[in-house]
């Protein structure tokens, strides 16, 4: 999470929104890190998450990100969690969670749904407040 985190202050300091995520190698070793640069691509897609899901598919020679581990600084949007699932990563890590827009149990719950065909291990709330303090000190200068 130190990794991601780390991410999102740089996303910060280009202008986006800080969220940082990580992919993890079913041994630990990280295979991408990405931040938010959907201002920098004007691309609405360019989330921390998908940047670093398409990054871990091509280090990992296959879209199929069995035994992966997805870790990100604030709770997946729908989008996002969609492509978590799709990728068939075995865990998602959270931190702070997203009341508005969640997708991981706050407003929906994508990443839990049974009716999906993949349902990764969800693990929640670490270094949650070093997370939202991060989003909230970027969003206090933006008032």
């Amino acid at each position: 999470m130190r990794l991601a985190l780390a991410e999102a202050r740089r996303a910060a300091q280009a202008g986006e929104v800080p969220v940082g995520a990580v992919v993890l190698d079913p041994a630990g070793a990280v295979i991408a890190a990405a931040g938010n640069a959907r201002e920098a691509a004007h691309d609405p897609t360019a989330h921390a998450e998908i940047l670093a899901l398409r990054t871990a598919a091509r280090e990992h020679a296959d879209w199929r990100l069995s035994g992966c581990t997805l870790v990100v600084t604030l709770e997946p949007c729908t989008m996002c969690a969609g492509a978590a699932v799709l990728s068939r990563v075995a865990r998602v890590v959270y931190g702070a969670t997203d009341e508005k827009a969640g997708a991981a149990g706050s407003l929906w719950d994508v990443l839990r749904d049974r009716r999906l065909n993949h349902r990764p291990e969800v693990v929640l709330g670490v270094l949650a407040d070093e997370c939202a303090a991060v989003l909230s000190d970027f969003f206090a200068t933006r008032r």
